[in-house]
């Protein structure tokens, strides 16, 4: 079992929601960070935690998402951070897991099931030991207290039903040397 970190440069973690029920709006976050345990022949055993700066959300439009950071939505100057802890991992076919966890999205936690797909493993000197992954997921955002959503001409501004989807590699760290 080893330790390993999300590499910022080559992770993603965006969501999709519907507006007035017609257009897919689609944003992510800029400041993910992860620890994770591996041993890369057994993946079934490994364990990940994920630290989301909920300000970080961005959507391509600034006015939008500084009320998606207000207390509408993820109310950010209250909670600063959005966690996903596993808690276990099922094979589900050739490099396909699911991997269950609790998603903690403004102090409220929930279960959720991530459908993960192994993309691929990588060992340089230079760029380290790599594993490559894609996953996604559906939450309900009301499930976890993100309950505002005015109506126009009859329509929900922001569709309950959040599509989540991730996408990195994670690298494994050096073992730290015993101290003398």
């Amino acid at each position: 079992m080893g330790s390993w970190q999300l590499d910022p440069y080559h992770t993603q973690v965006e969501f999709a929601a519907k507006h007035l029920g017609m257009m897919t709006v689609r944003g992510h976050f800029s400041e993910v960070t992860s620890t994770a345990d591996i041993d890369p022949d057994h993946l079934e055993n490994m364990r990940v935690e994920v630290t989301i700066q909920a300000a970080s959300i961005k959507t391509h439009h600034e006015v939008r998402d500084q009320d998606l950071r207000s207390e509408n939505f993820l109310d950010t100057d209250k909670f600063a951070v959005m966690t996903f802890t596993s808690t276990g991992v099922e094979s589900a076919g050739e490099d396909q897991y699911i991997v269950t966890g609790d998603l903690t999205i403004k102090g409220i936690t929930r279960a959720v099931a991530l459908q993960m797909s192994r993309l691929g493993e990588f060992n340089d000197p230079m760029m380290g030991h790599r594993i490559g992954y894609s996953g996604h997921t559906k939450i309900n955002r009301r499930d976890f207290g993100l309950t505002f959503n005015p109506v126009l001409d009859g329509r929900f501004v922001v569709s309950d039903e959040i599509n989540i989807a991730l996408e990195g590699e994670l690298v494994e760290q050096a073992d730290e040397a015993p101290a003398t």
